[in-house]
C-alpha cells in the first residue's frame, strides 16, 4: 500500500536506499541515476514492488526465473496499468539539472502533488574516500564528483522536502580537508534546514547487517520543527557470514550461472527467515563464480589457511614462485578472506575488478565470492534482479546502501513525518 509520504530518490545506483523506504510504505516518486544498469535494475525492482501490491507477483516471479523476455515481463506489467517507474537515466549536471527538475515535477503532476516530503541519496563516494585519495591524491582533489553534493542541495531547494536524507562515506569529514564538509553544512543552513553538526556515523552491522560497514549519514529537517536526529538501536545480529554462505551451491572457479540455481539447503538458517534474505524463494540467481588461475587458487588457499590460524596473509608472506609484483608495499593487503566466523569487511566496488580481497572462507572452493554471495553480505533479498554484464552487477552490489540498513533509517523518518 503507497504511503502518503513522497520521496525523491537522488543518485539511486541500483537502489538499497530506495529498498528501505520502499519497505516502509513510501511512495518513490522518481529515481534519478545515470548508470544505465543500475537504471535498468531499479526499473525491475519499481516494477517488483508495483506487482507485489497488486497481488501480481508470478509476473515477476516468471522474468526472474527466465520464463519471461524482459520484453514481456514489461508488457504484462503495462497490462495491469501500472504506471511508469519513475526511473530518469541521466547524469545531473548544471546541462541537465532543468530538465530533470521538470521530469520530475511532471511525475508529480501524475499523482497530485507538487512537492515531496522527503529526498534521500548520496553521490558517488570514490572522490571523497580514503582509498582514492591514498591511490591519487592529486586526481582525487580535482576529481569534478566533488561537487555532486551542489546538486542535490539544488534539488532541496527547489522541492523544499519535510527531511533529507545524505548518505556517504566518512572519507567526507575530511575530503579537501574538510572544505566539502563545512560548505555542505553551510549552504543546508542557508536553505532553512537543521542537520547534524557533529558526524553521526552509523555502521550497517546495527541494522542486522552481516557486514562492518561505516557510512555518514545526515539527516535534515526544516528549522520549523522541533526534531531531534534519531537515536538507532543496535541490531548487531548474532550470527556470522556462514549463515549467508552455506545453503548456496558450492562452485568451483568458472562453476555456476546467472540463471536460476537450486539452493543446496532446504531450509533456510533462522538469519536468512528473520531478515527476509531467502523471503520464500524456490531458486537463485547471480551465482556464478569467477575462472581463477592456478596461481591465484594457491594464494587463495594459503590466505584461507591462515584466516583459520587467526592470521592475515600479507604479500611477503607467499612463496617467492607465488609473488609477480615488484612493488611489495602496495599489494601488502591485496588478499583478504572474508570471516566466515563473523562479519564481513565492507563490500565495495573494486569486486567488479577482481576478487582478491574477497576471498570465500571455504577453502575446498577457493574462489571469490559470487554477486549473490556479495549481495547477501550486503542484505538484498534473494529476489532482487541486478540487471546487466556481471562487472555491472558487482559494482552495483557495492555501491550500495544495505537495504537493512536503510529500512531502519526509513522507520525513523516515518516516525519524524509522522510529528509534522
Amino acid at each position: 500500500m503507497a504511503s502518503r509520504y513522497v520521496v525523491l530518490d537522488m543518485f539511486a545506483g541500483a537502489g538499497g536506499l530506495t529498498e528501505g523506504f520502499f519497505r516502509n510504505d513510501f511512495n518513490i516518486v522518481s529515481h534519478i541515476e545515470m548508470n544505465t544498469h543500475a537504471a535498468r535494475t531499479l526499473e525491475t525492482r519499481t516494477l517488483y514492488h508495483a506487482l507485489h501490491a497488486k497481488g501480481h507477483q508470478e509476473i515477476y516471479d516468471r522474468y526472474y526465473n527466465q520464463k519471461t523476455t524482459r520484453d514481456e515481463f514489461l508488457d504484462e506489467c503495462k497490462s495491469l496499468d501500472i504506471p511508469d517507474s519513475g526511473v530518469i537515466n541521466c547524469e545531473l549536471s548544471r546541462v541537465t539539472e532543468d530538465s530533470i527538475v521538470k521530469k520530475v515535477y511532471g511525475r508529480l503532476a501524475e499523482i497530485g502533488r507538487d512537492d515531496v516530503d522527503v529526498i534521500i541519496g548520496g553521490p558517488p563516494c570514490q572522490a571523497y574516500s580514503l582509498i582514492g585519495r591514498g591511490r591519487d591524491p592529486e586526481s582525487m582533489r580535482n576529481d569534478p564528483r566533488n561537487h555532486l553534493y551542489l546538486h542535490y542541495l539544488r534539488f532541496i531547494n527547489e522541492f523544499e522536502p519535510e527531511i533529507f536524507v545524505f548518505e556517504n562515506v566518512p572519507g567526507l569529514i575530511s575530503a579537501r580537508n574538510g572544505e566539502i564538509y563545512s560548505d555542505f553544512l553551510r549552504r543546508i543552513d542557508r536553505l532553512g534546514y537543521y542537520t547534524n553538526a557533529k558526524p553521526q556515523i552509523l555502521n550497517a552491522r546495527d541494522f542486522g547487517v552481516l557486514q562492518n560497514r561505516k557510512r555518514i549519514i545526515f539527516i535534515g529537517w526544516k528549522k520549523e520543527y522541533d526534531f531531534e536526529y534519531p537515536v538507532f538501536g543496535c541490531d548487531e545480529p548474532p550470527y556470522h557470514v556462514w549463515n549467508v554462505l552455506k545453503d548456496l551451491p558450492e562452485l568451483e572457479p568458472g562453476a555456476g550461472t546467472d540463471g536460476p540455481q537450486s539452493y543446496k539447503l532446504g531450509c533456510p538458517c533462522k538469519y536468512l527467515r528473520k531478515y527476509e534474505i531467502r523471503n520464500g524463494q524456490k531458486s537463485v540467481r547471480h551465482h556464478v563464480a569467477r575462472t581463477h588461475i592456478d596461481r591465484d587458487r594457491e594464494i587463495y588457499r594459503i590466505a584461507i589457511q591462515m584466516w583459520k590460524e587467526g592470521k592475515r596473509l600479507h604479500y611477503d608472506d607467499l612463496p617467492e614462485n607465488l609473488k609477480t609484483h615488484k612493488n611489495r608495499s602496495s599489494f601488502r593487503d591485496r588478499f583478504k578472506v572474508v570471516d566466515g566466523d563473523g562479519l564481513s569487511h565492507a563490500v565495495v566496488a573494486h569486486l567488479s575488478k577482481d576478487g582478491h580481497y574477497f576471498i570465500h572462507p571455504d577453502i575446498r572452493q577457493a574462489r571469490s565470492l559470487t554477486v549473490r554471495e556479495a549481495a547477501r553480505l550486503q542484505s538484498f533479498p534473494d529476489n532482487y534482479l541486478f540487471e546487466g554484464p556481471r562487472t555491472a552487477q558487482y559494482v552495483q552490489v557495492g555501491n550500495a546502501v544495505p537495504p537493512l540498513m536503510a529500512r531502519g533509517i526509513a522507520r525513523e523518518i516515518k516516525i519524524l513525518l509522522d510529528k509534522v
